[in-house]
């Protein structure tokens, strides 16, 4: 799969959030977008989900243009921002209910997906007692359940603790085989760590674009 950018811009009220930005993604890498707040990095995390729409040029997935030939894109899994679940149901119950929408993920893929990321499927908890690290790695685990071809992760490692964060990075590594997968982070040594290149934002524009080096073991 690939995705191009082309010359995307979004104007909201008058203010450029993205300005003319182009940049190419491929299957089997992870991509670290880094940049301050209101870089732009969430805007164009937005974009390529199809939740907004480019005020000029365009997204392109495997040929076909989103917001033309599809509004969103058929195979994605999305964290932007703060995971939101429905209180009263526990993690599982959570999950099967996203997953009854496209019937994609059975019951054994939810409860993998849950201990990959470090939950207890048979936890009985309802997702309003969960601890702020055990909420994002729900929220993982949902953008991961349907082994998705397209994964956009924003700030996926926040309150996570350390051991954690091994196991975000751990599985990222793994799904990255088969899969777009795009991530934000404020954090330079673990996105340089996490990615195979690196787009740099500031403002709405793309200030740079580096292949990580990585060390050989």
């Amino acid at each position: 799969m690939i995705i191009s950018v082309e010359n995307l811009s979004k104007s909201i009220r008058g203010t450029t959030v993205l300005d003319n930005i182009s940049m190419k993604f491929e299957s089997g890498k992870i991509y670290g977008l880094a940049g301050k707040n209101g870089s732009g990095k969430t805007m164009l995390m937005r974009a390529l989900c199809g939740l907004i729409r480019p005020t000029s040029g365009k997204i392109i997935i495997d040929g076909k243009v989103l917001g033309k030939d599809f509004s969103f894109p058929p195979s994605i899994g999305v964290l932007i921002e703060n995971p939101a679940f429905i209180s009263k149901y526990t993690g599982f119950k959570n999950l099967k209910m996203i997953a009854s929408i496209k019937n994609k993920a059975t019951d054994e893929d939810i409860k993998q997906v849950l201990q990959n990321v470090g939950l207890d499927p048979e936890d009985k908890r309802v997702y309003r007692k969960y601890s702020l690290g055990m909420k994002q790695r729900l929220g993982i685990a949902c953008a991961l359940m349907e082994k998705p071809d397209i994964i956009l992760l924003d700030e996926p490692i926040n309150a996570i603790d350390e051991d954690g964060v091994g196991i975000i990075k751990d599985l990222l590594k793994k799904y990255s085989a088969n899969s777009i997968i795009i991530v934000s982070c404020h954090d330079k040594e673990e996105l340089e760590y996490l990615s195979d290149e690196i787009f740099v934002l500031a403002s709405g524009m793309l200030k740079e674009h580096k292949t990580v080096e990585k060390e050989e073991i």
